[in-house]
């Protein structure tokens, strides 16, 4: 069944995959989220994480080829157009909630 909606975590760790590009791995991810997002996550969180967002089909991933590795290869994995569809669609209603309430946040 595709995922309609992204819980805090897993639209934090598409984020920091989109921000990453082509370099996107689980421990890059985590210290992307730990420097961007000030958000410590523990590294075994990002690879169960990733291992839904790819069943979910939200994201695709690949071994790096023995070449690119420096050791064991690392998953490298991406962001799914349908991944970046609903990462889209979570930031619009996002912001339609947020529309007009600063005044409200003013005050409190």
């Amino acid at each position: 069944m595709p995922k309609d909606t992204l819980g805090e975590l897993e639209e934090l760790v598409l984020l920091a995959m989109v921000r990453l590009g082509d370099g996107a791995y689980g421990l890059a991810i985590a210290d992307e989220l730990e420097r961007t997002a000030h958000r410590p996550v523990p590294r075994a969180s990002v690879y169960v994480l990733l291992r839904r967002l790819e069943h979910a089909g939200l994201i695709e991933s690949e071994r790096e080829s023995s070449e690119e590795a420096r050791g064991k290869p690392r998953r490298m994995v991406r962001v799914s157009d349908a991944g970046l569809a609903l990462l889209r669609d979570t930031r619009d209603t996002r912001l339609r909630m947020w529309d007009g309430i600063e005044d409200a946040l003013e005050g409190a």
